[in-house]
């Protein structure tokens, strides 16, 4: 269904008044919403801390904040929020509550322009379901601590096609004192899953996490390694060897040389999993220009696709594939330089990721797949961050 692009563009100030700060609205020279808005332009501008994200702010043009203000029912704007007003909005905000505007909003502008998100790019090819790839990881905020000494995990499920055209969906921090995944859920509850297909890391290859993900109408694509004995055991005890390859592809790139592989069997029907239609076996191998080994590695798998729903070719691309969450990541990185950051106070370090996850995935949906010219182009025109964003009327 198509969002009218009116109905978008309020969206985003709507989303951010569901935030709270934790303080009362009564006196307030500058909602919370506001203050998130103007936060998120300057990120999609390139900048990366409070003190950046003030002095860009700064420099907003005066018609721009009395339009912001105006449209949540604020007073006249006197001047732009101090950089003081920022890093309390920041660091008090509800960082659960932010990420689900972000992702809402980003899933929305998705269904509105036929970009990748639930509702964007689902329906039949062919006889074959075209199922959109949801990828689930962790990543750590290394520089930022809590007063314990404890980094800060977060936990995301990005959506899309590919690295290039993908968004996060929703994200949420895995608490100091539990793991990614009992915190999966969680995270998967805020997105629709039916016609998607799930991959993520061998930590998640349980028997709930699968059966959550079948019965909210989704498929999923595991690897198994020998954190699950009784399913790697099993796996890797099957012959193989008699297997013919049912793929394969050769890459050069890089000063080397990869070739990848894949074998795929109908899933044993005595195998300690859930749900469960094919295995596979992956195997890569790299060597140099000159054809001299460097690596050889192999990967056993499951899914619950079965083979109408999923070719070798298909379950190889999205295995391949679930590295997009791992080029986000590093997006952020470097980029952002999110790793360095020190933030540290309250909710401030989750907070400043959710608008980085939004620059990135607001750039992609309007067409703009180099992040890093993207935002240069961006910080070039005071106004195009809140084009970007939607956020001019």
């Amino acid at each position: 269904m198509s969002v009218p692009v009116s109905d978008v563009c309020a969206g985003l100030l709507e989303l951010f008044a569901t935030v709270s700060d934790g303080w009362s609205d009564q006196g307030r020279d500058h909602p919370v919403s506001v203050v998130l808005a103007l936060a998120a332009a300057a990120v999609v501008a390139g900048m990366g801390g409070c003190t950046a994200i003030t002095g860009w702010v700064a420099d907003v043009p005066a018609d721009v904040l009395a339009g912001l203000y105006r449209r949540v029912g604020a007073g006249p704007v006197v001047a732009a929020p101090s950089k003081s007003t920022i890093w309390r909005v920041l660091t008090d905000a509800d960082p659960d509550a932010f990420d689900a505007a972000v992702g809402s909003w980003l899933s929305i502008l998705a269904a509105a322009t036929g970009g990748p998100g639930p509702g964007g790019s689902g329906g039949e090819d062919g006889d074959k379901r075209v199922l959109l790839q949801v990828r689930l990881d962790g990543k750590t905020v290394r520089g930022a601590k809590d007063t314990e000494g404890n980094q800060v995990p977060l936990l995301a499920a990005l959506v899309g096609p590919d690295a290039a055209h993908s968004i996060v969906a929703a994200q949420t921090e895995v608490g100091a004192k539990t793991n990614e995944v009992p915190t999966a859920q969680t995270v998967l509850d805020g997105i629709e899953l039916t016609d998607t297909v799930l991959t993520a890391d061998a930590l998640h290859t349980l028997k709930a996490t699968a059966t959550y993900i079948h019965d909210r109408g989704g498929e999923f694509v595991l690897p198994v390694k020998e954190n699950r004995k009784a399913l790697f055991d099993a796996l890797n005890a099957l012959a193989w060897h008699e297997v013919p390859i049912s793929h394969s592809d050769t890459v050069r790139g890089h000063g080397r040389i990869t070739t990848r592989t894949i074998q795929v069997l109908p899933a044993p029907e005595d195998l300690p999993f859930p749900h469960l239609n094919q295995v596979w076996l992956i195997e890569r191998y790299t060597t140099d220009l000159t054809g001299k080994p460097l690596s050889a590695i192999a990967a056993l798998g499951v899914t619950s696709l079965n083979s109408q729903q999923a070719h070798p070719t298909d379950l190889a691309g999205y295995v391949r594939g679930h590295w997009a969450i791992e080029a986000l990541h590093w997006i952020r990185d470097t980029l952002y330089r999110e790793d360095q950051s020190q933030v540290r106070t309250r909710s401030g370090p989750k907070i400043l990721a959710a608008p980085r996850n939004l620059a990135i995935g607001a750039l992609r949906l309007a067409g703009r797949t180099d992040i890093t010219e993207a935002t240069r182009w961006a910080s070039r025109n005071t106004t195009r961050p809140f084009t970007i964003l939607e956020l001019l009327i």
